[in-house]
């Protein structure tokens, strides 16, 4: 199939297959035409990428989760386990921040709530 053909049946944009393509998540073929095409396999495999992606994952973290789809190698198997355990203790972390960040911007929102209301009663 055709990028526009892969793109409707996974609702992701040409110029995202083309970019999946240049990190190696996705494969494709050309014709005499340069024209990409693409099997029917690579459907699933977009919307793995869509979910992983959806999931907070980097490309090039994806792209090493990849190989464990089709895999009985145990090594290859407890590699992607130890990615996503990662990942997610990185993502742990971001949300830890960000909540701290938040508390910080309360803070300071109340004082300056503060000011606003002292400001307004001397007009």
């Amino acid at each position: 199939m055709r990028i526009g053909e892969l793109a409707r049946k996974t609702g992701v944009s040409a110029r995202s297959l083309r970019y999946y393509e240049q990190q190696g998540l996705v494969h494709s073929t050309r014709s005499a035409g340069g024209q990409r095409h693409y099997l029917a396999t690579e459907v699933e495999r977009v919307e793995l990428i869509r979910r992983l992606f959806a999931a907070g994952l980097h490309s090039k973290v994806i792209a090493r989760l990849l190989p464990c789809v089709h895999s009985d190698d145990a090594a290859v198997i407890e590699d992607a386990f130890t990615t996503m355990v990662s990942e997610r203790d990185r993502l742990t972390a971001d949300i830890a921040r960000l909540a701290d960040a938040r508390a910080a911007l309360d803070v300071l929102i109340e004082a300056n709530t503060r000011y606003r209301q002292g400001a307004g009663s001397s007009c």
